[in-house]
Order: structure tokens, then C-alpha cells, then sequence
């Protein structure tokens, strides 16, 4: 038997104000005169409170990008090619923000390295030549971006992660007091990422005992915080935090499911955002995660979040046929979720009448 023998992260700090001592961390990593570059989300372009503390030096640079979309494989040539043709190299690239930044980051780093576009990227160990440095700083908890082998991008056939032994980062930044303030919708969303995450491992035929451990530990922390506590505080940020560290690594060793095939096909073609994408899905999957699906909704009916509906109601079959399409591809989600014969269960129809469904 053949085991995957897969890369973790390599340094982790977690900590209230570790933000701080980034300077610090990334300051032997300093290549002679070449910039550390900064990838933002776009939301903190006038906050002081933070942006004010990235410790610029010489020529570091901070780029800021939209997290309105899901990174695109064109944004990542166009950052990328720009950074290139004005530096040469870079001494590392650091996201800060949600998984979006954090997976737009990711692929920065590994464009800076390799040649050609991203989307020649899109699959599984694919990228052959270690990125640029690369530091992942979480303002928003539930991805698991911080912590997973993949980013996630769109390209112009599919969207697809660039799955590879080098796509984790050197580094990252856990620090609870940058989740303080997020909103309360897009908290929930990307809590529920994670929350599904867990439910998607620890029902998988990929399972074993070290994804359980994770799994459980993440699946622990996301009900106690979405289910029994009354009010959010600052534990509860503690605890989102390292849940989605630990989702993050539950998916490591085994895989996402249903929810996470069908939500790519909902991004690839409605530009639906990864959390509230999997939420959507999610909602309509009681034949395949009942007792996940039933405490779903009293998490939803807890925080009065709302769940779009109907967002297919309108698509035409070619439409359909396009998402259908993106979510089959994922072959090796569709095998965690039903074995090996989940062609016998996963047909065409069946898929379009699941769309259907939202």
C-alpha cells in the first residue's frame, strides 16, 4: 500500500498581537534589495488599524485586490507578470485576508517560480519548481485556506485548485484579534465552510484515523461556537480560529464531498462566493449528510442567517450543463463522498436535478 506523503505548513505563530512581530518572522527571508509584497483584500484600503501596521521596508509594496470574486487565473498572471517585469524576483509574497487572499497568495508565489499561466496549473501536482516565500495571515476564519495543499482559482475551463507539494505556505500569522470585526453574515458562511468540511472528512471513504482526529477536534469547536454559546465573544474567535486550522488539516489526508463538487460549478458560472456557495449546496443535501444537514439548519435558525434560494431558477440547459460539467471533473471528491462506484449514483440527471433544487 502506497501512503500520500504530503507537506504541512512549516513555521506557525498563533497568539493575540502576534501580528506584530512580522517583521521579525519574514526579516531572514530577506533576499538583498528585493521586495516582500503584500496581497490585501481591498476592504482594509482605509483602515489604518491595520494596514498601518504592515511593517514596510525599502521596496515592499502593498497590492490590494478584490475579494468580490473568487481569484481568477488571469489575476494571478496579471499580479505575477507585473511583479516580474518590475522586480525580477520578490523575497516572498504575504496574503492577508480571507481565504481568497489567502489563496490568491498562494498562486502569486508559485507564478513567480514557474512558467507559463496558472491555468496550465489547475489540477493535481502539476507545479513542478517551489514559489517565492510565502506567509498566509488570516482576517477571516473557516477556509482553511491557511493550512490546505490547494488554491483555489477560476480558471477560463474550470475552477480547480493548483494542487500541489508546493503550494502551502512557509509561514502563517494565527492571530484572533484580526477576525474580531468580521460580519456577522460572512463570519457565518466562512465558519460554515469549515463546519462542512468536517462532515465531508469524517463521513468520507478517505477517512482514517488521522483526518478523524482533526475532524472531530474541528467539528467539536465549530458546534460548540455556532450551536451552544449564546453570544460571539473573543473565545469564540480563539475557537473559529483554530477550528478552521484544524478542518483545514482534517481535509489534508482524505477530502471534501458532495457539497464542495456541486459549490464549484455555482462559483464557476454565477461567480458565487466559496462559503455561502457550499451554504446554498449544503441545505439540499440531506440524502447524502442528514445529521450534518439537520444541525445546519439549527446553526442558520441560531444566527438568523439568511440562505439564498432560486439562484438557478433561471439558467438555461447550457448553463446547466456547464456546471454539471465543473462538478463531474472533481473526480476525487465524488469518490471521498460515495466509494468508487459513485458514477452508479453521480449521473447527469441526477446532478441537474440537484441544481435544480436551488
Amino acid at each position: 500500500m502506497k501512503f500520500k506523503n504530503f507537506p504541512m505548513v512549516k513555521m506557525v505563530v498563533y497568539g493575540r498581537g502576534c501580528f506584530d512581530q512580522t517583521a521579525d518572522i519574514i526579516k531572514p527571508h530577506r533576499k538583498g534589495d528585493y521586495p516582500f509584497i503584500y496581497i490585501v483584500d481591498d476592504v482594509f484600503k482605509d483602515k489604518q488599524e491595520l494596514i498601518g501596521r504592515v511593517p514596510l521596508s525599502g521596496t515592499d509594496k502593498i497590492v490590494f485586490a478584490s475579494a468580490a470574486d473568487e481569484p481568477k487565473t488571469k489575476q494571478v498572471d496579471a499580479i505575477a507578470n507585473e511583479l516580474k517585469d518590475t522586480y525580477g524576483e520578490v523575497s516572498g509574497v504575504i496574503g492577508i485576508g480571507g481565504g481568497s487572499m489567502l489563496d490568491l497568495a498562494k498562486a502569486v508565489s508559485l507564478m513567480m517560480t514557474n512558467p507559463g499561466s496558472s491555468a496550465d496549473y489547475q489540477g493535481w501536482d502539476l507545479v513542478k519548481v517551489p514559489g517565492a516565500y510565502h506567509v498566509g495571515i488570516p482576517t477571516l476564519s473557516g477556509t482553511g485556506a491557511e493550512v490546505s495543499r490547494t488554491t483555489v482559482l477560476t480558471g477560463p475551463e474550470r475552477k480547480l485548485g493548483m494542487n500541489s507539494d508546493y503550494t502551502p505556505f512557509d509561514q502563517i500569522v494565527l492571530d484572533p484579534e484580526l477576525i474580531k470585526n468580521a460580519p456577522k453574515n460572512q463570519r457565518f458562511y466562512t465558519g460554515m465552510d469549515c463546519y462542512i468540511h468536517c462532515v465531508e472528512s469524517l463521513t468520507g471513504t478517505y477517512l482514517n484515523t488521522f483526518s478523524q482526529s482533526y475532524g472531530e477536534k474541528a467539528n467539536e469547536l465549530c458546534e460548540e461556537i455556532f450551536l451552544e454559546k449564546n453570544e460571539w465573544d473573543d473565545d469564540s474567535d480563539d475557537k473559529l480560529m483554530m477550528a478552521s486550522f484544524h478542518g483545514g488539516m482534517s481535509i489534508a489526508y482524505s477530502q471534501v464531498g458532495v457539497a464542495h463538487a456541486l459549490s464549484y460549478g455555482l462559483s464557476f458560472l454565477l461567480g458565487t462566493k466559496h462559503g455561502i456557495g457550499n451554504c446554498i449546496v449544503f441545505d439540499h443535501l440531506e440524502e447524502f449528510y442528514p445529521d450534518g444537514v439537520k444541525k445546519f439548519k439549527e446553526m442558520v435558525d441560531k444566527h438568523e442567517i439568511y440562505i439564498p434560494k432560486g439562484i438557478c431558477a433561471d439558467l438555461t440547459d447550457a448553463q446547466f450543463e456547464k456546471m454539471i460539467d465543473v462538478a463531474m471533473f472533481l473526480e476525487p471528491l465524488w469518490e471521498n463522498a460515495l466509494g468508487k462506484n459513485w458514477r452508479e449514483t453521480i449521473t447527469r440527471k441526477k446532478l441537474r436535478e440537484m441544481y435544480e433544487l436551488m
